[in-house]
């Protein structure tokens, strides 16, 4: 394959190098031919030059003899008009005397100089040279333009000087030339003295253009030879030729420009190139070709002997085993038995024998006669088709040394090839995954996914034996707040303990799964009487309602509700048995918690309504719907107004003013509490900014947080972005929590709080006394104030409810927290809460909650009633 390229290239190279001799002897001959050329101009140029100046000549000697002969009087002007001189209007003869004044000229004009100090004058004056001579470039007097003197001189009849006889050119005179048309642009022809200097140049495209950079130097009579572009103003190198003329001190001087002289080379040049670039593509592109074709033959060599090496290797060393088969058949042909005829290692090595104990033995020899028969029919049927591949896992009793293996069979002639690979490990892996993926990690119970699979199969049997199936749907109450409260670690471990109660307590062919959260699914089987499902439904609530120790002795009680649909009653499918079971869930909850539930179809409608009110409730919060009350909070001895409470109302369009008991709980059921939430604060702040505009006097307002938002770790950036769009101190804002929420161990409900805590927000523990905590623990809290439930203030006209409130008091100063009693309605229990020294009171005794309109008279009273 390498020779194509080395042939390729190699006439390639000859190719250029006879193109390149080829432009290069084209070259040298444009030079030649240029050369001669410039040769050819200089000498015919010469040969005119020389004529010209012989006839100025002439006429300075005719000058000369015209002056001198005796008694002669000269008028050149009438001399010229009979036409004895010249018609050109470039040349001019005068005579000038010893004095330098003109005698008589053929120029008409009325200026008479003196040419006494002209260098020619003073030169024939000093020297008795009688011969021609010719004078530099210079401007003329009389003309004002530059001409070439040509002067004698003239002698007196005794032998003095006389004067000067002068003929003046312009040098455009001497430049006329018959084979200028020759002459292209950048060509030129010149006259020049011996020394250099110019005397007059014509080109071919300007007629007076200089193109020397300075005077050339004319070593010999005659010569040729090329300039370099850096002799020429114009950069252009020159093709260049002289010729000195005979009688005179001056040089014919031609030169043809390269650009011009090579023009024809270069069209010349360009066309062998394209050739040989055309030729050269050709070669190259014959090459490529040529390679390609070579390397896909020694490709499909190559292929052809790797695939054989690749087979052999592959009997030998793939993983996969690998045996050719050939039936065994009697006198009737039929088979009765397979032979192996041979296997590679890796097949051998499965069966737990060296290769050559395999080839040539029968089947019958390793494969145990309790299901040789059915092997044997796997293999004829693959005869018969062609061909057969499956999964299967080894019987216990197999040599082959794998748990599951995959098997293909592709008929080769009379015989098959067999292939068998161990996938024992990928069928683990398999079984692993599939554990994972019908497991819930927590409490190791089945989980929905395998529920999905599970439930229609169950279903399938049921209805194939005329059984019926119950469906228990179960849900832990009060489980969200275990954790809110103390936290998710506290409410995964109640979970897992809450799984293995419910696995206790139904039979080992029963199954127990998990939705997700605190739901659980039980699927009873082969059930006979609904009385069944009602004693195990009576066992799971018992079993459920028994008190929980979470971490290390902590007791806390949960409830199970629980919903029962039947198959076939109560749906023929999955889904409609699931959602029966969920809608009697509901319907147990809504009877009290703690208690089991059959569907009936009435059930369905009282979901819809709860339904009905969960949307009324979202579009409410998207529709801001909701209006906010305050409760004013006063000091227990004063009377003085210290604060208030927000509290939220819903305006329903259609039901008027529905009060928060009506749906905050169904707000933390479904989440809207975050939403909800975030309203109540962004209302709460643009009241207070809206009273502080009016010049009011404001004082701190409250405002209630569930367990849940204080779970939302956007909470106190919330509050700190409130108040700074509505310019409010933080001084003005305080945050009511419920025990519960006060006393969540999760990071983000801690960590909620100190930020609330560090923008200068006051904690309130609203209702305390009735939640968690204990008095034992209330040094614990770091709050500002505690609102004790309405009960404590109810329990004052019995004697215990004063030790109570007193305990309460007296700890709270112990721990510098104010105490703020609410639900206070008589004046009785005000005169209690005084003598107590509780700090401040709330209830209708002092005002109920009132719209936001009425506030600013409330504010400017202060005092809400007089000491008691």
């Amino acid at each position: 394959m390498l020779l194509w390229p080395v042939i390729g290239i190699s006439v390639i190279y000859l190719l250029w190098v006879f193109t390149l001799s080829l432009i290069g002897m084209e070259r040298r001959n444009a030079e030649a031919a240029a050369l001669r050329l410039s040769a050819s101009l200089s000498r015919a140029y010469a040969a005119q030059l020389e004529r010209t100046i012989q006839e100025i000549d002439q006429l300075t000697l005719l000058l000369r003899y015209s002056w001198e002969e005796p008694g002669a009087s000269l008028d050149l002007e009438r001399q010229r008009d009979r036409g004895l001189f010249p018609g050109s209007a470039q040349l001019h003869a005068t005579i000038l005397d010893r004095d330098g004044n003109i005698v008589s000229s053929t120029m008409r004009s009325h200026e008479r100089p003196n040419f006494a100090d002209m260098p020619y004058f003073q030169r024939h004056r000093s020297s008795p040279d009688s011969g021609l001579q010719i004078s530099q470039v210079s401007p003329g007097r009389r003309i004002g333009r530059d001409v070439v003197r040509f002067t004698r001189r003239l002698t007196a009849k005794d032998g003095t000087f006389g004067g000067v006889a002068v003929i003046v050119v312009e040098p455009s005179y001497l430049t006329t030339f018959h084979d200028a048309q020759t002459l292209g642009a950048g060509d030129f022809v010149s006259v020049r003295f011996i020394n250099g200097s110019l005397i007059a140049t014509k080109t071919g495209d300007h007629p007076s253009k200089v193109y020397y950079r300075k005077d050339p130097v004319f070593l010999s009579d005659t010569g040729t030879e090329v300039e370099p572009r850096e002799k020429f103003v114009d950069g252009q190198a020159r093709f260049f030729s002289w010729n000195r003329l005979n009688m005179y001190p001056v040089v014919a001087l031609a030169a043809i420009a390269e650009r011009n002289a090579l023009a024809g080379y270069e069209k010349t040049a360009f066309t062998y190139r394209r050739f040989a670039y055309a030729i050269s593509a050709l070669i190259a592109a014959f090459t490529v070709a040529g390679m390609f074709f070579t390397l896909r033959l020694a490709w499909r060599k190559r292929r052809e002997e790797e695939i054989q090496t690749t087979m052999r290797l592959a009997t030998d060393a793939a993983n996969e085993g690998f045996y050719t088969i050939r039936p065994i058949r009697d006198r009737n042909a039929f088979i009765t038995d397979f032979l192996y005829e041979d296997c590679n290692e890796r097949g051998a090595e499965l069966l737990g024998l060296p290769k050559a104990e395999v080839r040539g033995h029968r089947f019958s020899e390793f494969i145990p006669e309790d299901y040789r028969e059915d092997l044997f029919a796997l293999f004829r049927r693959a005869l018969s088709s062609g061909f057969h591949e499956d999964e299967f896992r080894v019987p216990k009793n197999s040599r082959l040394r794998a748990t599951w293996v995959y098997r293909r069979m592709v008929r080769s002639g009379d015989g098959l090839a067999l292939t068998m690979r161990d996938i024992s490990q990928a069928k683990e892996n398999e079984f692993a995954l599939s554990r994972l993926a019908n497991t819930d990690a927590l409490t190791m119970l089945p989980n929905r996914h395998w529920l999905s699979t599970f439930l229609p199969e169950a279903l399938r049997r049921s209805a194939g034996r005329d059984g019926a199936l119950a469906l228990l749907f179960i849900d832990l109450d009060n489980f969200k707040n275990i954790n809110d409260t103390l936290g998710h670690d506290a409410g995964d471990e109640l979970l897992r303990s809450a799984a293995a109660r419910l696995k206790s307590v139904v039979r080992a062919s029963d199954h127990v799964v998990r939705l997700g959260g605190d739901e659980f699914i039980i699927v009873l089987e082969n059930v006979d009487l609904v009385e069944d499902v009602s004693r195990v439904a009576s066992h799971i609530v018992r079993v459920i309602g028994d008190p929980f120790t979470l971490g290390t002795s902590s007791i806390h009680h949960v409830n199970a509700s629980i919903g029962i649909s039947l198959f076939p009653q109560d749906g023929n499918d999955s889904d409609t048995l699931l959602k029966h079971a969920d809608i009697a869930m509901y319907a147990a909850k809504a009877a009290g918690k703690g208690r089991y539930h059959f569907y009936h179809s009435h059930l369905s409608d009282t979901l819809l309504l709860k339904l009905d009110k969960e949307k009324a409730l979202r579009d409410a919060v998207a529709r801001d719907q909701f209006v906010m009350h305050y409760q004013p909070r006063v000091e227990a001895v004063s009377g003085r107004l210290s604060s208030m409470e927000a509290l939220v109302r819903w305006k329903h369009p259609d039901r008027g003013l529905i009060y928060p008991n009506d749906f905050i709980g169904l707000a933390e059921d479904t989440g809207l509490i975050l939403p909800l939430g975030e309203l109540v604060i962004e209302k709460v702040c643009a009241q207070i900014a809206e009273w502080k505009a009016g010049g009011m006097a404001v004082v701190p307002v409250s405002v209630n947080v569930s367990a849940l938002q204080l779970r939302n770790e956007h909470l106190a950036g919330f509050f700190s972005d409130c108040l700074r769009r509505h310019a409010i101190d933080s001084s003005l804002i305080e945050v009511e929590l419920t025990e519960s929420a006060m006393l969540d161990n999760s990071a983000v409900a801690r960590r909620q709080l100190a930020e609330l805590r560090k923008v200068g927000v006051k904690l309130l523990i609203d209702d305390f006394g009735t939640g968690y905590s204990s008095l034992a623990q209330l040094h614990q809290l770091d709050v500002d104030v505690l609102k004790v439930d309405r009960a404590f203030t109810t329990a004052l006209a019995d004697g215990n409810g004063e030790v109570m409130f007193r305990a309460v008091t007296s700890m709270a100063e112990a721990l510098e927290i104010r105490v703020v009693a609410e639900g206070v309605e008589t004046a009785e229990q005000l005169r209690s809460l005084q003598r107590l020294h509780c700090d401040e009171v709330q209830g209708y005794l002092i005002a109920k909650a009132l719209p936001a309109t009425e506030i600013p008279s409330l504010i400017m009273q202060r005092f809400l009633f007089a000491e008691v």
